[in-house]
């Protein structure tokens, strides 16, 4: 595979990593009050400042992914956010019928992104981002 398509694979790679994240981020962010309501509902500690952490992450470090800004670091912080996610907004063990079956599948489709994310921590966001622009890698 040439370095080219390589490069351009990476970059659509963490967009379509992202777009889920960013769009959710973006509701979080603009309907915050709703965001700590929901955290409340799955009895997240502090639902305040987990509200925060969600938005910052999703969204701000998502901006940062797409762009490969700080790629290698943001995306292992990605794979333990998503891994804690996974567990607490997924607890399909604790369920029963098709509420099981919904969460079994998302808790998964979570442990699949964190796949993602920690191969994107191995091979770094590639040419096409800020990170190949400010530390040639």
């Amino acid at each position: 595979m040439s370095e080219s398509i390589k490069d351009g694979t990476i970059l659509l790679s963490r967009i379509l990593l992202m777009i889920l994240f960013l769009i959710f981020g973006w509701m979080k962010l603009t309907n915050f009050g709703a965001t700590v309501t929901a955290m409340e509902g799955y009895g997240t500690p502090m639902p305040y400042l987990a509200a925060v952490i969600a938005v910052v992450v999703e969204f701000i470090f998502g901006i940062f992914i797409v762009l490969g800004a700080f790629t290698r670091p943001i995306a292992i912080i990605y794979a333990l956010y998503v891994l804690g996610t996974a567990f607490i907004g997924h607890p399909f063990w604790r369920m029963s019928g098709a509420e099981m079956i919904g969460n079994e599948i998302n808790f998964f489709k979570n442990i699949s992104i964190i796949a993602g994310l920690l191969l994107l921590a191995v091979t770094g966001a590639g040419r096409y981002s800020l990170d190949y622009k400010w530390f040639k890698r």
